[in-house]
């Protein structure tokens, strides 16, 4: 059974990813040149695939410099983040497991790590320290990556997904500091940092009362191109044998607003559903089952906002631009402008909608079909006319 060319939920590989040249070339100059860089954008916007790709490319042409990925989704707390530091700095630093358990010695003056080794070193390795210890010296965690370049005469790259997260830590403010305090005066580490929250991206790096304000460059992650969407789409379906029109390619990118997640969702079924050469009815078909595999989740959304907040959706839904003018609160029951201004703040702060130039759009292109339909009977089919 031949393999679909569309990958979505997990970071692309590099056959699935397609057209970011000017992103990727820009990304590996900054972290190969030392320009700390952080990626703000939309969640599913290919953020992590992006750097993975750059980082893939980084391991084979440089071989002076050795690099780190963490996702930081799942850390919880600041113990188990500067023990995952620790973890993966050390594991990057050699080849070696042996060189890993001789770390602890030789690059920690202060803190003294517990550092075990099991039957599959690459899979079993961990590291922990005194919480008591680890407060009063965290320092030495967060220069860690500075140290073992300096005497291995290497460099460290150091990407850190869902930075974010960090903020969720009682004493973030604090770790903020030191974070930028320290990484700043390292001359032999990169740092690459990412998060699919936005709003809160933005505030860490581009507010200027925050430490972390002009750390170093901001990518700007935009979407793809329709052009080179519809490009990608012929192509993919050729190489598998498959056929798809000029025309019902340019549907997929239209529907789903060049949103790189759910393009490649809708590609996928589309691919899935043709034997041979795709027509209106497996778009249809694709169309439908991406949707009502999201359905759920929409369903939760909506259940998690108050009346005045769905009403909001409803005005933003219908392309209403003003949404304090009397006629449009009054309208769609939005409250005071007061109210309207409190609820923009929330639903953006939620990633489900967006302001752009001529007022708010959703973020998410099915979730926009979806509430159509819901709330408006507008039918997912009739965006193909």
């Amino acid at each position: 059974m031949r393999k679909s060319p569309f990958m979505y939920g997990k970071t692309v590989s590099l056959d699935s990813f397609t057209n970011r040249e000017v992103e990727s070339d820009k990304l590996k100059n900054n972290l190969v040149q030392g320009i700390n860089t952080t990626i703000i954008s939309p969640r599913r916007w290919g953020k992590s695939s992006l750097v993975e790709k750059v980082i893939s490319e980084i391991n084979i042409e440089k071989n002076d410099i050795k690099t780190v990925v963490i996702d930081l989704f799942s850390v919880s707390s600041e113990e188990e983040f500067l023990e995952t530091f620790t973890k993966e700095v050390i594991k990057a630093s050699s080849s070696q497991w042996q060189d890993w358990m001789k770390s602890g010695k030789i690059f920690f003056k202060q803190l003294i790590p517990k550092i075990s080794v099991g039957i599959d070193p690459s899979n079993d390795f961990s590291v922990s320290f005194d919480w008591n210890e680890l407060v009063k010296h965290k320092q030495e965690i967060l220069n860690l990556p500075e140290v073992i370049a300096r005497n291995k005469n290497i460099r460290f790259v150091i990407c850190l997904d869902e930075f974010q997260n960090l903020t969720d830590f009682p004493d973030f403010e604090n770790l903020e500091k030191k974070m930028r305090a320290i990484w700043q005066r390292q001359k032999s580490v990169t740092y690459c940092l990412y998060g699919s929250k936005r709003h809160m991206m933005t505030d860490i790096f581009n507010n200027s009362s925050k430490p972390f304000y002009r750390f170093g460059d901001i990518m700007l992650l935009q979407k793809i191109s329709e052009e080179k969407w519809i490009s990608f789409i012929q192509k993919s379906f050729e190489k598998s044998g498959k056929n798809i029109s000029k025309n019902w390619a340019s549907k997929i990118p239209q529907l789903m607003k060049n949103h790189s997640w759910y393009v490649q969702q809708m590609a996928h079924y589309t691919w899935q559903k043709t034997k041979s050469t795709v027509d209106e009815e497996q778009i249809s078909s694709a169309l439908e089952e991406l949707i009502n595999a999201n359905t759920p989740l929409y369903q939760n959304e909506i259940e998690n906002i108050s009346a005045t907040q769905l009403n909001l959706l409803k005005a933003v839904c219908k392309g209403e631009h003003q949404l304090t003018s009397s006629k449009v609160m009054q309208k769609y029951k939005l409250g005071t402008p007061r109210n309207v201004s409190k609820n923009k703040l929330i639903l953006i702060h939620k990633d489900i909608i967006q302001e752009i130039e001529s007022g708010y759009e959703f973020l998410d292109p099915s979730f926009e079909l979806w509430f159509n339909k819901t709330y408006f009977k507008i039918e997912y089919l009739d965006e193909l006319s």
